[in-house]
């Protein structure tokens, strides 16, 4: 199994707004063998931001990099860029790999 996440730092009293980006967006995940589930995290704010994570379960990473490599994952973020302002920099990306 592997589990990608990514943590997105969202300017305060934005949350609403990327939080409904990701419930209407075309994902796209389900047509990708290996996938297994999505969840979207809401953490902790603290005085500039609110922390956010996307965490995806895959049967391997192999799967995981396939589907970087698609073309639905090329659709599911074509319109990635247009809410900058919502971010406060870069997502960061962790990778793990399951051992027990």
């Amino acid at each position: 199994m592997f589990i990608a996440m990514n943590r997105f730092r969202i300017t305060l009293g934005r949350e609403t707004a990327f939080i409904e980006i990701w419930r209407n967006r075309e994902s796209r995940l389900t047509e990708m063998p290996g996938f297994r589930e999505f969840h979207l995290l809401q953490g902790e704010s603290t005085e500039d931001c609110t922390l956010f994570a996307t965490h995806t379960v895959w049967d391997s990473r192999n799967d995981f990099e396939a589907w970087t490599c698609s073309e639905q994952f090329r659709q599911a973020h074509a319109k990635a860029g247009i809410s900058r302002d919502l971010y406060l920099g870069p997502p960061q990306f962790e990778g793990f790999e399951s051992v027990l």
